[in-house]
Parts: C-alpha cells; sequence; structure tokens
C-alpha cells in the first residue's frame, strides 16, 4: 500500500497531559509525525490539533481509531477539504547580493519581517508545496537559518 501524507485536525477539550499522549499515541505505534500545530480554539474550552503525517490506509485509520479513543477528544476531521496553510522564516546574511530577492518575494507573497545591523529575516505562509519552494530559492541568498512552522488547517 502507498504511503500519503495526510491532515487530521482534532478538537481536544483543553486540559493538561492531551498533548503527551497524542504524541504517545503516535511514538508508541512507530507512527511520525511530521508537523504539530496546537492552539486554543477562541472563546472556548477547546484546543484544535493539526497533525501532518504518512501512512498508508490501514495505518491512517488506526491512527484516526485510537485519537477517537482519548477520552478528551471531541472531534477528528480527516479528510482532504481543508483550506492548509504554514509559515517560515528564512534569514539572510546582508553580505549576500539580493539580486532578484524582491521577485522572489513578490512572486510568493513574502515580505521582509525583521531586519538587523547585518541580517534581514524574510517570511512566507502558503500551502506547504509553495513554501517548500519558496526555501529552495532562498538557497542561493546563502541563508544563515531557516524555522518552517507547522502547518495550520481548517475544514471548508
Amino acid at each position: 500500500m502507498a504511503e500519503t501524507r495526510r491532515v487530521i485536525s482534532v478538537i481536544v477539550l483543553n486540559e493538561h497531559g492531551v498533548l503527551s499522549r497524542i504524541a504517545g499515541l503516535f511514538a508508541g505505534r512507530g507512527y511520525n509525525i511530521e508537523s504539530l500545530t496546537v492552539a486554543p480554539v477562541p472563546q472556548s474550552e477547546f484546543s484544535r490539533f493539526t497533525i501532518v503525517t504518512r501512512g498508508n490506509e490501514r495505518v491512517i485509520e488506526q491512527i484516526l481509531k485510537q485519537l477517537h479513543k482519548l477520552i478528551p477528544t471531541y472531534k477528528v476531521i480527516e479528510n482532504s477539504d481543508f483550506v492548509e496553510k504554514e509559515m517560515a522564516l528564512v534569514k539572510l546574511p546582508l553580505s549576500s547580493d539580493f539580486n532578484g530577492l524582491d521577485a522572489i518575494l513578490k512572486a510568493f507573497n513574502g515580505t521582509v519581517a525583521n531586519a538587523g545591523s547585518d541580517f534581514i529575516i524574510v517570511m512566507i505562509a502558503d500551502d506547504s508545496d509553495r513554501v517548500g519552494h519558496f526555501i529552495k530559492a532562498m538557497s542561493k541568498y546563502n541563508p544563515i537559518d531557516i524555522v518552517r512552522g507547522g502547518s495550520v488547517a481548517m475544514e471548508r
């Protein structure tokens, strides 16, 4: 069976220990989490976990069943009809030749997020694939550091 990338959104009761239970579910069964983003749901007692993982249909089915069994789980949403975004920050040395940087930032809706005496930090928020292409394009500017955030997703 072929492995596919899957986004799973889990709404849980916002209580201590939930993160460790979800991480333990994956670790205990040898499943990998590619990215994990957690934030409280505004004006509620819940938090939303956005989990990106890979697996074949059987593995994904097992993950979903186990997530449903977790006591504080309110809702598990797993389908391909998500609006999904990811963020990346890239620190570039001012000693780089920035020829073409404006065009790349414009093409990816990127911005300069910060600057210091010897660096600038550029930022992008877009689909996972586009963030990957942006990071690849930034390699010509000799990045000092790259931080890629986890996916956030909302069902349509």
